[in-house]
């Protein structure tokens, strides 16, 4: 790196501490937290916890953790206004959204409308940093928005017709970002930017050119720039690689607690580096603060024991998937015998009934669990009881009629059934090897499965491997984690439920012919799933709440009738483990993505530690 460039970056970095320092504290219009409602304790500032991580990149939970989004999900998953101070939806076409006065990010520079200008204009609409364009998001029919800048405080978005996504989009666990801190990128821009001191940057950083200067110094999702300001909770200030990254509370940070102190009450979050295999163990030892990541069930019984020298609580809380671990079928396999197999939803619906879930359930879940089908969970203001219950009943006789009556009906001397092409009903169920838990439950089923004559073989692989082969129509059946939104609610996408994607096992050729726009694969054949193709447009098309739910109450009656996915157990609990000293982690709480950011739904900024 040149002198000349080495000092820019020096007094830049220079004037933005000092601008930090100068400016700190929250908005004039900050977000008052309700600890009345969200069952918190006043706090006080101060202190650090540890966590542990397997590798940098995790730097990313810091921003699933922390929570702070331009609109959030409140603890009854309606979404509100957060770092935003309001925003006007009109239909689902319009929507006005307006910033907190006085709001700064993390270096102490406003936070305004040119944030959002820059990204729209400069970078979501450069080719050189977004190859494809604005984010799907950001688009309905095909045409991107008109955007008004109002005044600082204040920018509008206007769609010709209705984006039901937009919304849920900023909410994410993984967020569309719409802003970005311009008065700092901007020296990467070519449009803003010295040329000299960019020219020397690329040699420096050895990229390829400006563009991949900004991308790498503009990371919001994974804070690895420690440069880079934040609306975060917390700001990393760890140049990476590092066996040790160290965040610090944002100085500038918009939510405050009930008597007006600024949030987050923490000093400090450190990520510790450790092997993954580890993490656990090290848990165990007291090392961590609050740990959940790397940490698996079958780990709680050694935590336990723990605990009390350690120094901290173990917690069980539920995952937020539709189920722990699902069989799909794939409707779209190359190999014909298997392709009008699985298209019969009477050869789904046996196989589903073929299985003990309850033996599964107190095998591996220790009866934790709940036996239920691939579907939302009863926290969802969606869930029905047909839905969770739809062909879960363990029923071996009316398996058996249900394969008879589909023209299985003859069998070989072993007593394996015989498909309609002669060959027996093997099953090959090919998986990712991922969870830990995946060998035993699929041994369990291959027993249960001989009781209605089909054979289960297991082929594991890995997750790009098992990927190709699906979306190649080469596998007949595989497994994989259930919905991720178990916790849905009417405004979030129903994707899930219909073919829309290459990648979906059950059906990659149907939803490649919708990711493709018609230029690839084939469109559904069967009238259920193509009503389900129909609904999810519709559901695109909704202007309001209630037609939205509407919707999703026919999908997922849909979805789970005619068992395109076979759930088996949900609510697999996830071992937290929470220092003694940390207060304000609930006991009980549900472990998603999405729509509970994993703790983010918990609001971390008000986590405190006694003294």
């Amino acid at each position: 790196m040149t002198r000349n460039l080495k000092k820019f970056i020096s007094i830049s970095a220079g004037m933005l501490l000092a601008a930090s320092t100068a400016f700190a504290g929250p908005p004039e219009e900050p977000r008052v937290l309700n600890f009345d409602n969200l069952e918190k304790e006043i706090g006080q500032s101060g202190g650090s916890i540890r966590m542990l991580m397997a590798k940098p990149k995790d730097v990313r939970w810091m921003t699933v953790y922390s929570g702070a989004r331009l609109v959030a999900y409140d603890e009854t998953f309606q979404l509100k206004p957060d770092i935003l101070k309001e925003i006007e939806n009109v239909d689902n076409k319009s929507f006005t959204l307006h910033l907190r006065k006085g709001h700064k990010w993390s270096d102490g520079q406003p936070f305004t409308t040119e944030d959002f200008r820059y990204w729209w204009e400069d970078v979501a609409q450069n080719e050189a940093l977004s190859k494809g364009g604005p984010p799907r998001q950001m688009l309905a029919n095909g045409k991107p928005p008109k955007v008004e800048i109002i005044d600082s405080h204040t920018i509008r978005y206007t769609w010709d017709s209705v984006n039901p996504l937009f919304m849920t989009a900023l909410a994410g666990a993984r967020p569309m970002y719409i802003y970005m801190p311009a008065h700092y990128l901007k020296q990467f821009h070519e449009k803003y930017g010295d040329a000299d001191n960019l020219a020397a940057l690329v040699e420096s950083e050895q990229v390829q050119n400006w563009s991949s200067l900004h991308k790498r110094f503009g990371r919001q999702y994974r804070p690895e720039n420690p440069d880079m300001p934040t609306l975060q909770a917390w700001m990393n200030t760890t140049k990476l690689p590092s066996e040790r990254i160290v965040f610090k509370r944002n100085p500038n940070y918009h939510r405050v607690d009930p008597n007006g102190t600024q949030l987050p009450y923490l000093d400090e979050v450190i990520l510790n580096m450790a092997s993954s295999s580890i993490i656990a163990a090290k848990a165990g030892t007291g090392e961590s603060d609050l740990q959940a990541r790397y940490v698996r069930f079958d780990n709680y019984s050694f935590l336990k024991q723990g605990a009390e020298e350690g120094g901290y609580n173990v917690y069980l809380w539920p995952s937020g998937r539709g189920s722990e671990m699902t069989l799909l079928p794939n409707l779209n396999a190359k190999d014909e015998g298997f392709r009008k197999a699985f298209q019969d939803v009477r050869v789904r619906r046996a196989l589903s009934m073929g299985m003990d879930r309850s033996e599964i359930n107190e095998a591996i879940f220790f009866g934790l669990g709940r036996e239920a089908s691939n579907s939302v969970l009863p926290s969802s203001p969606l869930y029905k009881d047909a839905y969770g219950e739809a062909w879960i009943e363990y029923d071996v006789d009316a398996a058996n009629a249900l394969l008879d009556e589909a023209g299985f009906d003859k069998r070989d001397d072993s007593g394996t059934r015989l498909m309609p092409d002669g060959r027996p009903f093997e099953i090959i169920v090919e998986t990712a090897g991922e969870l830990s838990q995946e060998t035993d439950i699929l041994q369990l089923i291959t027993d249960h499965w001989k009781d209605i004559g089909v054979k289960l073989f297991v082929k594991p692989s890995q997750r790009d491997i098992l990927r190709g082969r699906v979306s190649n129509g080469e596998t007949v059946m595989s497994t994989w984690q259930g919905l991720n939104r178990g916790l849905a609610t009417p405004e979030m996408n129903p994707e899930e439920l219909a073919p829309v994607s290459p990648v979906q096992a059950q059906w990659p050729t149907w939803g490649n012919h919708y990711a493709s726009k018609g230029a690839a694969g084939e469109a559904p054949s069967l009238p259920e799933v193509a009503r389900l193709s129909e609904l999810y447009q519709n559901w695109r098309d909704a202007a309001d709440y209630d037609a939205q739910a509407k919707i999703w109450d026919e999908m997922l009656s849909i979805f789970t009738d005619q068992v395109y996915s076979i759930g088996i157990v949900s609510g697999g609990l996830q071992p937290i483990v929470v220092s003694k000293k940390l207060r304000n982690v609930p006991e009980e709480g549900i472990w998603a993505f999405e729509p509970t950011l994993y703790f983010g739904q918990y609001l971390p900024d008000t986590f405190w530690l006694e003294k």
